[in-house]
């Protein structure tokens, strides 16, 4: 589901409404279109941060309390968002809290010249997506998420994602450190990592590689002048 995302959207809009059915007297659940696989949430810092926040519960615990009922989101569920730059008119920033749920942040950027050229000369993108096949099967996502899980993490590794944690809530760079959360996410980025490279262990290179897409949107810089801090950051914890 694509849900895109303005200023006058409501939490409802996304989590789903109750509405009264006269003939029986009671009300129904109609669920949003956060229930389902994938949800595609575009431009999602044109929403107030009370409507971004209706995605804080799925993201963390899979599942919608409504109406004093929880009820669960399918599986796998995945939140991917898109958003436009701070300077923009008419765009809210997201809270920690939220920008704390998603796992990576990565920047596109813009294409390069030879997947530009193919951009501008080829079709409308609209009709191709509904001839695109399915690439792979929720079972299968759902048995890669329990090898990535399964892929052992020495505790000397462990030592090495504690002192980037700490290093970071120490740093007079940043306004907050990095939190719990993000340590959790970076193992299991490290993780992910080291089954796509093959290896059934993680090493330093595993957590190096993941960390700057991990770390930078949970944490913001005291200075916006003061260069490459997450560069600095791992540079200034040893490798055990």
């Amino acid at each position: 589901q694509r849900v895109q995302f303005t200023a006058d959207m409501l939490p409802a809009d996304i989590l789903g409404v109750s509405i009264y059915d006269r003939k029986e007297g009671q009300f129904h659940f109609h669920p949003g279109p956060v229930f389902t696989q994938l949800v595609l949430a575009d431009e999602i810092n044109r929403a107030t941060p009370k409507t971004q926040s209706a995605l804080l519960e799925a993201m963390e615990e899979q599942q919608v309390t409504a109406d004093g009922e929880t009820r669960a989101l399918p599986e796998p569920f995945f939140v991917i968002a898109t958003q436009n730059p701070r300077h923009q008119i008419g765009t809210f920033g997201l809270p920690e809290s939220q920008l704390d749920r998603f796992l990576m942040r990565i920047s596109l950027g813009y294409p390069d010249a030879e997947a530009e050229r193919l951009l501008l000369a080829g079709g409308d993108r609209r009709p191709m997506l509904r001839e695109v096949p399915a690439r792979v099967s929720a079972t299968a996502v759902r048995e890669w998420q329990t090898r990535a899980s399964a892929v052992c993490v020495a505790p000397a590794l462990l030592d090495y994602v504690q002192a980037l944690l700490n290093a970071s809530r120490s740093s007079p760079h940043w306004e907050l450190g990095l939190s719990p959360r993000a340590g959790l996410a970076l193992v299991r980025a490290a993780k992910a990592w080291a089954l796509i490279d093959g290896r059934a262990q993680v090493v330093p290179e595993d957590v190096q590689a993941v960390f700057p897409s991990v770390a930078g949107h949970r944490l913001s810089t005291v200075d916006e002048h003061a260069g490459n801090n997450l560069q600095q950051l791992l540079e200034s914890v040893s490798i055990p």
